[in-house]
């Protein structure tokens, strides 16, 4: 082994970089900005009160709770904590699942008409708290938060040791123990359709400059505008394909019996959908179609295919991170929260959340404003890639 014939190539990958100034911002600059980002959201997060619904059904010892909750509204003992406020306190289950249906509270918490027998035998106490179940992880945060609360509101409005504290979880859609990825899947559908989408259209388009089909239809009469759109209804097949296989492998499920040596398996995850599955794929066949128009338009400010992948951490992580499927998009520094609400992905994840979990119809008017944000960012990229392809070679 020569030392001299590897110092050459280790100089000639270094001096290859010094010219790439595209990589060298990708090694350097990307990794701050992106961790900038997620420091700003994580720590800058505006304190948004948790509406919370009292649904009293034990008489003046559910009240004497119910006040004690109410009370100790608007004070926070950690940083970064939520206050809890208290529109309803008087309302009853029906009201209540319907405030949650309509967003019009956060959390629930129901003191049972059983409570006042728990306390008189030491058995402790029993409350239910109901969530509207469509975004686990805001959710799981929101009842963490009230049950601090509680905690607190019951050590004070019954006398001496309240006993052992059972809370109880209803959601108004789906189950409070669903599985994880049930409450995640719209999301994960979502983004695995976009960024697969974008990547694959990205290369496959560029492949299109480079081996000079593109040159050659340019100097038809083909124009620019008919170039995209066949290009974009081109690759859309085959990303209607992709969505059609990934929406069908995460809500179905076939149990393949013991073969021989070969154990009964199972394919595909089984997710329940309370909507319609057709009108979840439609959502997220837009999502597919703009993801095209997106890769049409940004492969034309790429040389190769490196260059493609560079713009994932550009184009596709701030969205997996303000699409609002962690946070939600009102507790956003207030500068993010403008580009959160024009990103594709936020109203896919809403839109397929709504239709999956909620069990919402096209006439839902969150459903239609989301199918049709989808589809104007699908014709804007169009417009956006015809307006910027051009001949490379004169």
């Amino acid at each position: 082994m020569s030392p001299r014939r590897v110092a050459a190539l280790v100089r000639r990958i270094v001096a290859q970089f010094r010219r790439d100034r595209r990589t060298l911002a990708l090694i350097f600059l990307v990794p701050i900005v992106i961790s900038a980002l997620l420091g700003w959201v994580l720590r800058d997060q505006q304190v948004t009160p948790v509406r919370l619904g009292i649904v009293n059904e034990a008489g003046p010892v559910g009240q004497r709770i119910a006040d004690a909750v109410i009370a100790a509204r608007g004070t926070s003992s950690a940083r970064g904590s939520s206050p809890v406020d208290v529109p309803s306190a008087t309302i009853d289950r029906a009201q209540a699942r319907a405030d949650l249906e309509n967003d019009d509270l956060d959390v629930v918490l129901v003191i049972p008409p059983d409570v006042l027998t728990g306390l008189a035998s030491g058995g402790g106490v029993h409350l239910v708290v109901m969530t509207q179940g469509a975004n686990a992880p805001t959710e799981g945060g929101q009842v963490a938060q009230v049950q601090q609360y509680l905690a607190r509101a019951l050590a004070s409005a019954v006398p001496g040791s309240p006993g052992p504290v059972q809370v109880d979880h209803e959601t108004v859609f789906g189950t409070p123990n669903a599985d994880p990825f049930d409450a995640l899947s719209p999301f994960f559908i979502g983004f695995f359709v976009y960024f697969l989408v974008f990547i694959l259209t990205g290369i496959s388009f560029l492949r299109e400059r480079i081996g000079g089909t593109l040159e050659r239809l340019l100097a038809t009469p083909v124009t620019k505008g008919e170039i995209v759109l066949g290009y974009t209804l081109g690759f859309g097949i085959f990303a209607t394909l992709q969505v059609v296989v990934l929406m069908a492998f995460t809500l179905m499920r076939v149990d393949v019996p013991a073969i021989g040596p070969l154990g009964a398996f199972s394919i595909g995850l089984a997710v329940p959908s309370l909507g319609d599955p057709v009108l979840a794929f439609l959502v997220a066949l837009l999502l597919a179609i703009g993801a095209v128009s997106l890769g049409i338009f940004i492969s034309t400010f790429a040389r190769t295919e490196f260059q493609i992948l560079q713009f994932i951490p550009v184009v596709i992580v701030p969205q997996g991170l303000l699409s609002g499927i962690f946070w939600r998009i009102e507790t956003l520094p207030g500068p993010l929260q403008p580009i959160a609400r024009v990103m594709p992905l936020t109203y896919a994840a809403d839109g397929l959340r709504e239709v999956m979990i909620q069990g919402r119809g096209l006439a839902a008017s969150g459903v239609q404003l989301d199918l049709a944000v989808l589809t104007g960012i699908a014709a804007l990229f169009v417009v956006l890639a015809a307006a910027t392809i051009r001949r490379e070679v004169a």
